[in-house]
């Protein structure tokens, strides 16, 4: 990948990476009431980043936090988006 971007490029790409993580980090923090789904999507797309940008800066240990970290990023995807679908289908009754 590196003849394909430069380093500096890859670089700009970390720091937009870090800056989606960092993001929802703050987010879960602040927020009365986690949106789950937009907080995974915005660690999968933050840890895919940083990801391209360690395939010019290699560095092993990382590597494998960003491939964990989108591993469990998209599980809660998969969670948030089953229990939107379960609350579609099964509204709330009145009392």
């Amino acid at each position: 990948m590196t003849e394909y971007l430069s380093p500096f490029a890859a670089d700009l790409i970390g720091f937009a990476g870090s800056f989606f993580i960092v993001a929802a980090f703050a987010y879960s923090n602040l927020t009365s009431e986690m949106n789950a789904l937009w907080f995974n999507v915005s660690n999968l797309l933050g840890a895919a980043l940083l990801t391209v940008s360690l395939t010019v800066n290699y560095n092993l240990p990382t590597m494998v936090l960003e491939i964990v970290w989108m591993a469990i990023a998209l599980f809660g995807i998969f969670k948030a988006l089953r229990a939107r679908k379960q609350n579609i289908e099964k509204p709330d009754l009145p009392k």
